[in-house]
């Protein structure tokens, strides 16, 4: 009853579009039909910052970080709109089969939050966008795995950091779990590793994870985001 009755307010209560921030009646997930209308309309594309980081991996995402995307993504991070986390998922979902190109076993790994920021969030959100996307893909015929072999060490918010900041912090950012990831290979082929994050700038928390990564043996193929900061080139 707690599902039908959230689905019949949906139809009658006006809420604040995730993605234009504009109050409306009838809202399917949280977003508006012209918002999901230019969400749908994104395709996913290489993109790299300049200059690129070492150990960056190459990268994909769905679009620039503006406008909608934009919108529902802090909605989701900083509002607590949890319920965009399956969307948000599935969209990633297509990030990654059009980076890796061909159904085959993969190996997906979030970068993870702080253990503050899950508090803050009320859980791990790239965690949740990972598991959903992960749904996703196993729909699709995908066979899947979400793997978790960082940990995430505390970091200033990179909000109140300059680039130079933000590179010195990524340095430190990450360790391995004491599990070691390729445990998990045992028994069949490796997977293809795909790294994921919500928002790629300069690279360098992505080239961080990947370098950690790396060095435990599961040396990510490509990365996938959903969004890419629109100083930097998309190519």
């Amino acid at each position: 009853m707690r599902g039908l009755w959230a689905d019949l307010a949906d139809l009658v209560l006006p809420v604040d579009c995730a993605g234009c921030r504009e109050r409306r009646p009838g809202l399917r997930h949280g977003v508006c039909p012209a918002c999901v209308t230019t969400l749908g309309a994104l395709r996913p594309r290489s993109v790299r910052p300049t200059p690129a980081p070492p150990g960056l991996p190459s990268c994909v995402a769905l679009g620039p970080y503006a406008g909608p995307l934009r919108e529902a993504l802090l909605t989701y991070k900083e509002h607590g709109r949890h319920g965009l986390a399956r969307p948000l998922g599935a969209l990633l979902a297509e990030v990654v089969a059009a980076a890796v190109g061909e159904a085959r076993p993969l190996a997906l790994v979030p970068v993870p939050d702080t253990a503050a920021a899950a508090r803050s969030r009320y859980g791990d959100h790239l965690d949740r966008l990972a598991r959903h996307c992960a749904a996703r893909l196993t729909q699709g015929g995908w066979a899947v795995q979400v793997h978790r072999p960082l940990r995430a060490l505390p970091r200033p918010d990179s909000v109140t950091l300059d680039s130079a900041g933000r590179a010195a912090a990524a340095e430190a950012a990450f360790q391995p779990r004491s599990t070691a990831p390729g445990a998990g290979r045992a028994g069949g082929a490796a997977p293809f590793v795909v790294l994921l994050d919500d928002i790629v700038t300069t690279g360098v928390t992505l080239a961080a994870a990947a370098r950690v990564l790396t060095a435990t043996g599961w040396e990510p193929s490509v990365a996938a985001v959903l969004a890419a900061t629109e100083k930097r080139h998309l190519s």
